[in-house]
């Protein structure tokens, strides 16, 4: 597996289209920083690591709040000024979704970023 942020963000889409309740993905540091952001901003309601014999995973309770979410290839980096340019092109209306950003204070969300006044990458967008 290459991505393994684009593999669990796509099992969280796939599982919502399916109207499941649950679904596992694998644990990383990144997806439990996205997956927290996501929690944050009611995207999902809750999510717990647990160990699946070998591996580490987290158990994603959904919200059934997610049209669409996906990674943002290849990782823009992204100053202040250029917010606005990357919310028109992923993000469909004004307000409705959000960018996932990593900035040198953490993971967070390009509103976040843009009032602490942070540039940084952009990982993901959630609508």
């Amino acid at each position: 597996m290459v991505d393994v942020l684009a593999d669990a963000l796509n099992k969280i889409k796939v599982c919502e289209a399916r109207g499941k309740y649950e679904c596992d993905v694998a644990s990383t540091k990144l997806i439990a920083s996205v997956l927290d952001t996501m929690k944050k901003n009611s995207y999902v309601s809750d999510f717990a690591e647990f160990n699946d014999g070998k591996f580490k995973k987290i158990r994603v309770t959904l919200s059934k709040k997610i049209n669409d979410i996906g990674v943002i290839k290849p990782r823009y980096a992204v100053g202040i000024a250029d917010y606005q340019l990357y919310e028109t092109r992923y993000i469909p209306s004004k307000d409705f979704g959000i960018l996932v950003v990593s900035t040198s204070k953490g993971i967070m969300t390009n509103r976040e970023a843009k009032q602490e006044r942070l540039g940084g990458r952009l990982i993901a967008y959630i609508y």
